[in-house]
Parts: C-alpha cells; structure tokens; sequence
C-alpha cells in the first residue's frame, strides 16, 4: 500500500471496541484497512464476504475510538478498506485491494 502512496500510521490498534489492522493515510484522508488472508483463490470471495455487517461495525466503532483518541479536535475525511491477500504464506501473497469497501450501512 506504501508502494501505491499511502502512508503508514499504525498497525493493530485495539481498543475495547475492537482492532484494527492498518491505519493509513491516503492524502487527506484517514484509512481504516481490514486485512484477511486466503491460501487459494478460491477464498477470495469467502475472505471478502468474512466482513460481514457485525465485523464491520466492530470495525467502525473501533475507528470512530482511533479518531476521539488522534483527531478529536478536526477530524479528517476517512474510509475503509480491505485487503484481501491470496497464496500460502510462504510464497508472496497476491494483493486483491477493495477501497471503499463500506458505506454507512456499517455505522455505529
């Protein structure tokens, strides 16, 4: 993702609401990634629909502490990704990147 300009922020933040896997920044905006991984291609769909509605308001509610905790006063724009890595774990993964992948159906 820093190959395609994003920038590093933090990784696995917790919190009682739930993780995070990636912070990011994308210019402007703040970006919440979700990663899951898949040995086979064949779990690329599995692996996309494993963040159902419950995983992605955990997800949101964990990104709305993120923001209370490092942006309280002026908050940026944000969204959030998911980032789908397909191959055994030895061999370099294959990256299936969905940005934008929830829209305000996942609010808190």
């Amino acid at each position: 993702m820093q190959a395609r300009g994003l920038s590093y922020l933090a990784r696995n933040f917790r919190c009682r609401e739930g993780e995070i896997d990636l912070v990011m920044r994308d210019g402007e905006t703040l970006v919440f990634v979700e990663v899951r991984a898949r040995r086979s291609r064949s779990g690329l769909e599995r692996a996309a629909e494993s963040v159902g509605l419950p995983k992605q308001r955990r997800l949101a509610r964990a990104a709305l502490r993120y923001l209370q905790q490092h942006h309280s006063e002026d908050p940026p724009p944000c969204r959030m990704d998911v980032v789908l890595l397909i191959g055994p774990s030895e061999a370099a993964p294959r990256l299936h990147w969905i940005r934008s992948a929830y829209d305000s159906a996942a609010a808190p």
